[in-house]
Parts: C-alpha cells; sequence; structure tokens
C-alpha cells in the first residue's frame, strides 16, 4: 500500500534486497491480498479461484508478475513473515492456503513453506474501528447509509471508474481485477456500483468486512496455528485504566486525529438492539486500543477459538522460543 514513492515499512525493502515489501491494493479483500502474494513471490498471473471470483463478481485472473520476487521459495528455502495491522492475516490466510495446496499448478505448496509469522498490532480478531467508520454491527457486509465509509465508497468507484493512469500509478486501490472503468462497464456500470448492485462494495469483496469482529470470525474458523511454525505478535495501545474505565494515556507522542480515535474505541458500545459477535462478549475488553486496533484483537487469534498462547510484557517473561505458539 505505497502513496506515490513512499514505503509503507520506511524503506527497508531498499536496506537489505532480501526484505520484499510488496503492493497488494490498500482496499483489496484479504483472500485477494493472499492470493496476489503467492504469485508476487512465485510469478506468474494472479490467479483469484474460478468459484471464489464467480462469487464475488471480478475477474478470475489478474496481475502478471512476469519475474516472481523469490521463484526458489518452497520447503528448503522458507521465508519469515511480518505483517502490520491486516497483513497479518494477509500472512495466515496464505499460509492455510499453501497448506491446503491451493494453487493449481502448484500441488507441492506445504505449511513448511513459512518458518515464522510475525505480527505487528495485527488485526488477529477485528477492531471495533470499523463500526466508527460505518460497517452495520449486525453482519460484517453493510454499510451504514450515512457513514464515513459510503463516502469513501462512491469516492473509490468514481477513481477506479475513471481509470486516470497517472492516478492510478500514484494511488493503486487494488481492485483491477474488477474492471470497475469507464472504458469497459460505461455509464450504466457506474450507476450500478453507485447503486450498490456490483462491485467489490456489493460483493462485500474488499478489506472492511474482513476487519469486523464478524469477519475475523468467519475468516478465522479455517485458519490455523501449525506447529512447525514460530509465532510472534506484538500488541499495541494508547489507553490507560481509570476506575475501571479505559482512557487516553495522553496526548504526547500521538497525533490529534489518531488520539479522538483512541478515545472514540474507549467508549465503544456495542448496540443492545443488536446480537453480541460471540458468546461471552463484553464491551470492555475491547476498550484498550491504539486508535486504530483493539489491544485484545493483536495478541494471538482468539475467535472462534482460542490459538496456543504466551503472553510477554517484560522481558524478564521471556521463555524459549517454541513453535506452534504466538
Amino acid at each position: 500500500m505505497r502513496l506515490g514513492g513512499l514505503s509503507y515499512f520506511a524503506g527497508a525493502e531498499k536496506k537489505d534486497d532480501r526484505v520484499l515489501v510488496p503492493d497488494l491494493g490498500s482496499l483489496t479483500s484479504i483472500y485477494d491480498r493472499a492470493r496476489g502474494l503467492f504469485y508476487y513471490l512465485k510469478g506468474g498471473q494472479v490467479d483469484y479461484g474460478e468459484e471464489h471470483s464467480k462469487a464475488c463478481g471480478h475477474s478470475q485472473f489478474g496481475r502478471v508478475y512476469e519475474q516472481g520476487h523469490y521463484p526458489e521459495w518452497d520447503e528448503d528455502h522458507p521465508i519469515h513473515f511480518v505483517g502490520h495491522s491486516a497483513g497479518a492475516q494477509v500472512v495466515r490466510v496464505l499460509h492455510q492456503m499453501l497448506a491446503d495446496k491451493a494453487f493449481k499448478g502448484y500441488e507441492n505448496t506445504s505449511e513448511n513453506w513459512i518458518l515464522s509469522i510475525t505480527s505487528l498490532s495485527g488485526a488477529l480478531n477485528g477492531t471495533t474501528r470499523t463500526y466508527f467508520d460505518g460497517m452495520q454491527p449486525e453482519d460484517e457486509k453493510s454499510i451504514m447509509p450515512v457513514s464515513l465509509l459510503q463516502l469513501c465508497r462512491i469516492g473509490v468507484i468514481v477513481y477506479e471508474w475513471l481509470d486516470i493512469p497517472w492516478m492510478k500509478d500514484y494511488y493503486n486501490f487494488g481492485f483491477d481485477h474488477f474492471g470497475m472503468t469507464w472504458r469497459k462497464v460505461g455509464i450504466r456500470g457506474l450507476l450500478d456500483y453507485l447503486l450498490g448492485n456490483a462491485g467489490p462494495f456489493a460483493s462485500g469483496d474488499w478489506i472492511l468486512p474482513d476487519l469486523t469482529i464478524q469477519g475475523s470470525i468467519k475468516l478465522n474458523r479455517h485458519l490455523r496455528t501449525f506447529p512447525q511454525t514460530y509465532y510472534f505478535s506484538y500488541a499495541t495501545k494508547h489507553t490507560t485504566k481509570v476506575t475501571g474505565f479505559a482512557v487516553p494515556s495522553g496526548i504526547r507522542g500521538i497525533h490529534p486525529l489518531l488520539f479522538i480515535r483512541v478515545l472514540q474505541m474507549s467508549q465503544w458500545r456495542h448496540p443492545q438492539d443488536v446480537s453480541p459477535p460471540y458468546k461471552g462478549y463484553r464491551d470492555e475488553d475491547w476498550w484498550d486500543n491504539d486508535g486504530a486496533l483493539n489491544t485484545i484483537s493483536m495478541t494471538h487469534p482468539r475467535l472462534p477459538v482460542e490459538h496456543p498462547s504466551c503472553l510477554v510484557i517484560k522481558d524478564s517473561d521471556c521463555q524459549p522460543l517454541q513453535p506452534g505458539i504466538w
């Protein structure tokens, strides 16, 4: 996800040629990013799978990587993956796809192609931020009629439809496989997208549904923690507890807009007229946050099933490294 020439990881890829930082689109779904990541590394044309593509209304095939960035990748040449925010889930989905041998023409893939996964403030269980921005708490797909995300949806649709090359080179949302350009769909297609009859926002094949608590539970049902892989996660927060309530821990060292988000998320209340996303849900469990994600979501996969984990707060709490545990 690059804005112009800016690097997402502060230029890490320029400091060591063994570090790769792919641009997989800023709004594409976790599933589509995982498919794209595989072909980014191995090379070839991205294949999203026939069944998924038909269900979501986009082309089965996407970008072509003439030369993979790590074509020798296999069980004898495994990779360490580092994912931030939604990127952590992208790697986990890719890991499961490798174990399931889900890539046509690559029958030898396995979970052992990945040596370790490091999650930096990872969205491992979703975030209540999505509801503040406009996702309906009732499900993982619908957008509130009046919300920030509705404005985002309209803006992205028009941006994709106009298909101005220099703008797409500067910033790409990653929806090329939906074929939303004016050349392909015309005015009638634009109206269909705006009215919610077609496109990623209609099918739910974009990032925000995957980041709701319900969407994360749906995703996590199919994802394993593998016994031979090393897992590391770093959880962050900008809140502190005062008389049992979470409040922002200060305004120093944080952007004012992010401070507002921290305050909002620390006051989250699930609507009483809507069923909770899981059995045993409590608002207070989700109050600690860093302004983008809830801290409870970052430590390890815990919904719908708790994965093995060992919480380390201080260096003195460190244990010998073990695979198969977060």
